[in-house]
């Protein structure tokens, strides 16, 4: 924003620091006095292109590139008319060719390509659409007005809070000046040891700020309430300390002879029968001696089972 220069007096924002540049629709911009001057006859054209102008055409330029502050202007405008929702459309691809044919229109615009062309065909659009549109409007509006009325709320809620903040450190301060002087008489007028006294208020006021207050009750924008007095649908937290846990290894009962471990199958020569991995296996996690191990597992998982333990 600093870099700012007005492209016809050459003023920067450094120089002037209260300078306040102004785009019109065409995008190009010029600082405020500038902007003046052009319309001092009442009418005006763009320096740069010419373009007719009034003077309610030129609003504070925001960014410091013209195109972006040209296309969020564009973008704003059509927006107001291409106001569908998806839920006004039968199906999500006539919904994303929607969004798809605002881009392309924005992009005309914003690059000046097939203006006159473009142009007709959103004025096509606001005759096609007219009722449409004013009842999706009207739908905007209401949103508007109910996020407008929940923020005045929140900021209500926000200024009585900072009120009774406020409020609480005036009476902090009140108690603070009230316990000094109180101090102070007992150590004028008391016959009592000054350490004692001296001590004994520094307890009280120790107690007094080791109490817990009950914490207020808070509520959400959402309208959802936490605190002791809440009553909301959430699961309680539970508060206890239960026994540590302590793992226990699984163990699966096969009713068969047990299988050798790995160290047996390479000890007891297992693997003198099965084909060894490749390097290509090796990579991808495969090793022989857990495939003959899951291969005995199978072949021994049980053996010991009897008809008189199945029916049972």
């Amino acid at each position: 924003m600093d870099d700012f220069t007005c492209p016809r007096c050459r003023t920067s924002k450094f120089q002037n620091p209260s300078m306040k540049m102004m785009v019109n629709v065409c995008g190009h911009g010029l600082c405020e006095s500038c902007v003046d001057l052009l319309f001092l006859k009442g009418s005006g054209a763009c320096p740069d292109c010419r373009i007719p102008l009034r003077r309610n055409n030129f609003r504070i330029q925001l960014f410091e590139d013209a195109t972006v502050e040209k296309e969020v202007d564009i973008r704003r405008r059509v927006l107001r008319d291409f106001n569908k929702k998806e839920e006004d459309f039968s199906s999500l691809d006539d919904y994303n060719n929607y969004l798809e044919e605002i881009e392309t229109i924005i992009y005309n615009l914003t690059n000046d390509i097939d203006v006159v062309n473009t142009n007709k065909k959103i004025e096509q659009y606001k005759r096609d659409n007219k009722e449409q549109i004013l009842k999706s409007k009207g739908r905007l509006g209401r949103e508007e007005y109910e996020l407008e009325e929940m923020l005045e709320f929140e900021k209500q809620r926000e200024d009585e809070r900072k009120k009774e903040l406020q409020k609480e450190e005036v009476e902090n301060k009140k108690k603070k000046i009230r316990e000094k002087e109180a101090l102070i008489d007992e150590l004028m007028f008391s016959n009592a040891d000054a350490k004692n006294i001296v001590d004994t208020f520094a307890q009280q006021a120790k107690e007094e700020e080791t109490k817990k207050l009950p914490p207020k009750v808070t509520q959400f924008s959402t309208g959802i309430q936490f605190g002791h007095q809440s009553h909301t649908t959430f699961l309680p937290v539970p508060t206890d300390e239960g026994p540590l846990y302590s793992y226990k290894p699984l163990t699966f009962p096969i009713d068969g002879p047990e299988p050798p471990n790995v160290v047996d199958i390479i000890e007891k020569k297992f693997l003198n029968h099965v084909r060894s991995e490749t390097e290509q296996e090796r990579a991808g996690g495969f090793k022989s001696n857990i495939a003959c191990l899951r291969a005995l597992q199978d072949a021994m998982m049980g053996l010991f089972h009897s008809k008189k333990t199945l029916l049972t």
